[in-house]
């Protein structure tokens, strides 16, 4: 795999004489919203077939499979076209194998709002290992219940294992530091809370469980542990493991009201993997950044280290952006954006993106209509290769995206390209 940072005077044309790939497989690789709209700066992911398949009648995914000795969903991650269908024709050509290598194994989990929309779902599922419906809450001892039963069952019928998701959000979707602390001071809370999730979890078929508090209390520290090492002594007679999302500490006396309540060595030995969430460096009411700069990400790896194995750690990755509008005022919020659309709004507003080598990230910057100047920074393949390269070079179990409710393709290329996809049905 290669990718192309467009430059002037570039067509996909060209590209496809450059590359020696045909050009309706690059357009289909990087599902182009339009192949003619190249922005300079923009990435495209050039992929090398290495053993193709051409469909005859009777053939299928599962017998195209059988005969080159490899799995239908991963015909379904070589070719994106298929939008994770088995809806071929004769005389198609599909990709069984690229060429190269992919550097380790990972296993992928994301989060989804249940209201994602059912198409992306689809063509997003193969290219998974978990999937997270976000997120249970609860008041007190009582779990409040989460209509996520379409994605529950779209997980297991594509083999993904859903994983049951608790957050500490109150009624205003803020995360509730009193909320947790209720709960963290009662025993009896925490029984029937733990009672609930099992029940649940058995009745909807969740595969893992997943707790994220967040501004926790630093006095809270050692009871939110002993919390989550009750919900792991629960879940083990099932076989269901326990992750523990948590703060991007860089160190053990981070100060901080989202830092002081996460205890990296007591959580370590209370949970089974933990996610760390990589991201929001660059957030909507600070200054214009990465919302994942590397170097600080690495700084987050390397301390989680010291107190986790390495088989224990999942990298937060964000699939997301922001635009801002400059100059900052206070009480000013920037606008969250996809990533798809950030490239479209480059193109729109005759932008050239660029790309910060410290934080492995593009941006760019354009007028509006009523002259205000605009920031935007998110995520290309070179950011999402950036990332994969780190938790397999630092051989992390896996990656966990926030989160997959906005269509970014070229992400799933680079990942398939980068590393086998472990299974954990």
């Amino acid at each position: 795999m290669d990718i192309h940072v467009v430059q002037p005077g570039d067509t996909m044309y060209r590209l496809a004489q450059q590359y020696g790939v045909p050009m309706d497989r690059l357009i289909q690789d990087n599902q182009l919203p339009d192949p003619s709209h190249l922005v300079v700066g923009q990435t495209i992911v050039v992929q090398y077939p290495e053993l193709t398949h051409t469909v005859k009648a009777g053939d299928s995914l599962y017998s195209i499979a059988q005969t080159h000795n490899t799995t239908a969903v991963q015909l379904l991650r070589n070719n994106p076209s298929l939008h994770g269908r088995d809806l071929i024709y004769p005389g198609q050509v599909i990709v069984v194998r690229y060429d190269g290598q992919p550097q380790g194994t990972l296993t992928v989990n994301s989060y989804a709002y249940p209201f994602i929309d059912r198409g992306l779902l689809r063509d997003t599922l193969p290219y998974l290992s978990l999937l997270t419906p976000f997120t249970y809450r609860f008041n007190g001892g009582t779990l409040i219940p989460l209509q996520a039963g379409t994605l529950v069952n779209a997980a297991l019928q594509s083999r993904v294992a859903p994983v049951f998701h608790l957050s500490n959000l109150d009624e205003q979707e803020q995360f509730s530091s009193e909320l947790a602390r209720e709960l963290l001071a009662s025993e009896e809370d925490q029984k029937e809370l733990i009672e609930q999730i099992l029940r649940a979890a058995d009745q909807k078929g969740y595969q893992w469980v997943d707790v994220d508090f967040e501004f926790v209390r630093a006095e809270d520290a050692a009871a939110y542990a002993q919390f989550l090492a009750r919900l792991r002594q629960a879940l083990a007679p099932s076989g269901r493991p326990l992750v523990a999302a948590l703060a991007p500490k860089a160190s053990a006396n981070q100060p901080g009201r989202l830092y002081e309540g996460i205890d990296y060595r007591l959580i370590a030995q209370s949970v089974d993997f933990a996610l760390l969430m990589t991201y929001d460096w660059g957030y909507p009411g600070g200054p214009p950044m990465a919302v994942s700069t590397l170097p600080e990400v690495r700084q987050v790896v390397e301390y989680a280290l010291t107190e986790f194995y390495p088989n224990q750690l999942f990298l937060g990755i964000p699939n997301y952006g922001y635009n801002w509008t400059l100059p900052l005022r206070p009480g000013s919020q920037a606008r969250s954006v996809n990533n798809v659309e950030a490239v479209q709004l480059a193109w729109d507003r005759r932008a050239a993106i660029r790309y910060d080598q410290r934080a492995q990230a593009p941006w760019f910057r354009y007028v509006d209509d009523s002259g205000a100047e605009h920031e935007v920074w998110f995520e290309d393949a070179r950011s999402i290769q950036a990332k994969l390269r780190l938790a397999l070079d630092y051989g992390l179990y896996g990656v966990g995206y926030w989160n997959l409710d906005r269509p970014f393709p070229q992400n799933w290329v680079v990942l398939n390209a980068s590393a086998n996809i472990r299974s954990e049905m």
